[in-house]
């Protein structure tokens, strides 16, 4: 093969790739689409999640802290919640899932302009970290959460 054509296949791989649901591809994340942007979207979440009982311990607007940086980015917000009531019991059981608690939902927008919103799966979690099956239920709630927000 030659140069050419080795720079045309390349080019048409990145075509390809880029094409490809990225949310997809990320092992043990759990992606939906919104049908709001980014802000609405993590506004909603934010909403449910406090109408739940549940802390919001941060939100981070990437977005804007990339601009502040004189950097461009599409939207992504990151919404960080849960409730010490359910993620201490599995902390004790499990020390090394205080990396992946407090729960987290990421809205982002893609290179298409859809609108994404997606999490850690609680079953991929337990799988990580090894705590019981029994308290797994702690954090299953938010897939109803996430549902329910992108929707």
């Amino acid at each position: 093969m030659n140069i050419k054509a080795n720079i045309r296949t390349f080019i048409l791989s990145l075509i390809l790739f880029s094409a490809l649901p990225v949310n997809a591809q990320v092992e043990g994340l759990t992606s939906l689409s919104s049908n709001y942007s980014v802000e609405k979207t993590i506004d909603r979440l934010d909403s449910l999640v406090r109408a739940r009982g549940l802390r919001v311990f941060s939100r981070i607007d990437f977005t804007k802290d990339a601009r502040d940086a004189g950097l461009e980015m599409h939207a992504a917000q990151l919404l960080i919640f849960g409730n010490p009531k359910a993620g201490t019991p599995l902390m004790l059981s499990a020390p090394t899932i205080s990396i992946d608690l407090p729960l987290k939902a990421l809205a982002w927008q893609d290179r298409g302009g859809k609108v994404w919103l997606c999490y850690n799966d609680p079953a991929y979690l337990q799988a990580r970290h090894h705590f019981s099956g029994d308290l797994l239920k702690n954090i299953s709630g938010i897939g109803n959460l996430i549902q329910a927000a992108a929707k």
